[in-house]
Order: C-alpha cells, then structure tokens, then sequence
C-alpha cells in the first residue's frame, strides 16, 4: 500500500509521534511518503529527526515556477475539478482565520500535492493536524488526487472549528482520527449524525524501544521536570509562582523546564524577578534521549496546562515510570488516573498545584515508585505504537475496500482506474 502523510511542517522537535507512528506502519509494509510545508532543520537536535528530513519532500521547497506549472496543469488534467476546488477554497477561505489570499496559496499547494500523487503513485493521503495540512489535501481531493483522513489532536482545533472548516473537512474525508474519546466527543459536535461512523479514535503511541532496558529507579532527587513548548497554554508561569509559594514554606527542590518556545524570555524574567533562578533550568530544544534522561532524572512530570489534546510526554513519563502531575482537562483524565498514576488539579490554578507538588515531595520514595509502576503498567496498555499503526492501517484497508477511488496516478476521470486493497 502506498500512502503520504502531509504535515505543516515535518520533521519537527515536538513531532516525534508522527515519526513513530510512520516507522509503524513502515512495519507493517506500508509504503510510506513524506510530505511537508516546510520544515527548519536549524531547530533539529534528534538523529531520528535528521533521518526523516533526508525522507522527506518539502513543498515550499519547490522552484516558484514548478507550483505554477503544476497549477496550470491540474486546470488541463481535470477542469471541472479545478474550478470546483477554486470554489472550496473561496468557501472556506471567507470568514476564516486566514483569509482568502492564503486558501488561494493552499489551493496552488494543492495543485503540487496531486501532481506529486500522479508522479509517486499514492493511493490516499493522511495528514495531521485539522488545520491547514488537511485543508490543502481537501483540496487536492476534489481537484482529482487521492483520498485523505487526518488526524485532529487540539487544542488548536477544538478552539476554532468554524474558522478551520472542520467540519466540512470530516465530511469529504475517508475518515477522521481522533486520539482520545474526550477529542473524538468534540468532533462528533461538528457533525451531523450521519457522518458520526466517520469518527474513529487511534490513539498516539510508544515504541517498545522507549521504555525497554533498565529504567532508572526513582531516588530521594528533589526535582520536577516540565516538557513543553514555552507558551501560554502549557502553564508555565503558574508553575513558577507555586515554586516560589513552596519555597516559602521551607520547601527546596529544582525545576527543568525543557523545551523553548515565544514565552521564553517573559519566564525567565518571572523566574529572576522571584529568585528561584539558581533552582530552575530552561534547556531550550532537546532530543528524545535527552528529554529521556530529563524524565528518569526527575521525581514526577508536571505539567499545568490550560487546554490540551492528549500530551505525548505524559505517556513518555508514564512509560518511564514517573509520576504525572497535570490539569485536569481535555483526553488527560483517561490517561491519568488521580491518586493511582499522578495527580490531576484543576486548570488555571496555584493552590492545587502547589499542594499536590508538596505532596509528591512529601510522600515516602516507595510510595512515589508505586505510583511510576502503576503509571507504566497504564500506558503500556492504552498507547502502544504498534497496535495503534494496526488500527490506522486497518481504517486505511477498510476505505479502499469499501470506497475504491481514483488514484491520482490515474488518467482523466473518464477513465477511472479502481485500488485494490493490499
């Protein structure tokens, strides 16, 4: 079977589930292409990462004058297509967040997607992220190429369903993927239930590989890790003050905050401005074995953010045996089970925070490894690569043989050539 997946921009830092879920269904023997926007190689830190890029065709990559051949192109190939795909991408393009000038770019994008499609043979395309990824794969659709799916993982589009046409988009797709049932839920808001069965849930997983060989036991450290992007939904700065309150209760212990992100520079200036600078590290960018050895260096995971979909570093923690310390929110909760695996408060707040910290520190270290134990023995079974690549592919079997579809290897639609299923 050959597939692409599209992404905004691939390899990335905080894409490594993509790239697991991609080596899976390479596995299973599925052919897979990779197709991106644009990625930045400077911020690539990862040799699994650096792998990818030399697999991956970057889209604005391409000479200007080979988008606008591929865009006269599609009006020869299929006409009738073109115009109906200009039409969408007017639609859609009104009143959203981007305006009508960049849908006109996705619908140039989309034009190179179906040629690259006629040229490497693809049968149907995956893209993540609901947002512009799977807007120029609709696009592409209904220009003649391939069929798509993609998966939607918030909270981005959770935020701005109107603005993203997303509902149009799980309509005209195979099928839509969501990560967790609180996501699949919000998805199934924006549709009627007609298209419900369109809706299936594939969860994000891990590798056997991550968490085999000896993990380090979790020891007397008195230090707390947050993976994250630096930004406004990932709670940082509350972090902080809950710092600072325990310090002041007579409460010594360290911080990494790993990852960068805009709000980098507001925290630091949070951090200085409360003395805590000599007890919290900011690492900027990392690989995965260096968030790795963050993780097992630490006594739990905190992580308080305002809105989420299903964060892959608390599973990456879990499988590691640490603790979570989280919010409350959004495909959280079906992971994380309070007082079992970690423990949940509520999103926005100090005080819970604060306390649930000070328990951790407080509570006995056998008290603490039990809690990592369970937390393995949980996501072990929720979130195992493998069996989720399984899944995806059997939704990928299921829409050809149910639905066979043009290829965009195809000729002209007068003569519609049919896939077999694998």
């Amino acid at each position: 079977m050959r597939i692409a997946y599209f992404i905004n921009q691939y390899p990335k830092v905080s894409h490594s589930f993509i790239r697991r879920e991609i080596l899976a269904l390479e596995k299973l023997g599925v052919e897979v292409h990779r197709w991106s926007l644009k990625t930045n190689p400077a911020e690539l830190v990862d040799p699994l990462d650096l792998e990818e890029l030399d697999k991956t065709r970057l889209l604005l990559s391409e000479p200007k004058m080979s988008l606008i051949a591929r865009l006269s192109g599609a009006l020869v190939r299929h006409p009738a297509g073109w115009f109906k795909a200009l039409k969408l991408a007017f639609t859609t393009g009104y009143g959203s967040e981007r305006g009508l000038l960049r849908h006109l770019a996705y619908f140039i994008e989309a034009c190179t997607v179906v040629a690259w499609a006629r040229d490497e043979k693809i049968e149907h395309v995956h893209a993540h992220f609901g947002t512009n990824p799977t807007t120029v794969v609709m696009l592409a659709k209904v220009l003649g190429g391939p069929s798509y799916s993609f998966t939607v993982h918030g909270p981005d589009e959770f935020d701005m369903p109107e603005f993203i046409a997303l509902g149009e988009k799980i309509r005209r797709s195979a099928f839509t993927v969501a990560i967790s049932s609180f996501g699949r839920s919000q998805l199934l808001r924006r549709i009627s239930y007609e298209h419900w069965h369109k809706v299936v849930i594939v969860r994000c997983g891990l590798e056997k590989a991550f968490s085999s060989g000896d993990i380090t036991p979790i020891d007397e450290a008195r230090r707390f890790v947050c993976v994250g992007r630096l930004c406004e939904q990932k709670g940082q700065m509350l972090l902080i003050d809950a710092m600072r309150q325990l310090f002041d209760e007579g409460h010594e212990f360290d911080l990494v905050l790993a990852g960068d992100g805009p709000m980098r520079q507001e925290i630091e200036q949070r951090i200085e401005r409360l003395h805590l600078s000599s007890h919290v590290k900011i690492t900027g960018w990392i690989s995965s074995e260096q968030v790795r050895e963050q993780i097992v260096g630490a006594r739990a995971l905190v992580l308080p953010s305002f809105a989420e979909g299903l964060p892959v570093v608390i599973m990456e923690a879990m499988a590691l045996k640490r603790p979570i310390i989280t919010t409350s929110i959004a495909g959280i909760p079906e992971l994380v089970v309070s007082g079992k695996t970690g423990w949940l408060v509520p999103a926005g707040t100090v005080a819970p925070l604060k306390q649930v910290m000070q328990d951790c520190l407080q509570a006995p270290r056998e008290d603490v490894r039990l809690m990592g134990e369970a937390a393995r023995q949980q996501v072990l079974l929720q979130h195992d690569i493998d069996r989720e690549a399984q899944k995806l592919l059997t939704h990928f079997k299921e829409h050809h043989r149910l639905q066979p579809t043009q290829s965009a290897a195809s000729t002209p639609p007068q003569k519609p050539h049919h896939i077999t299923t694998p």
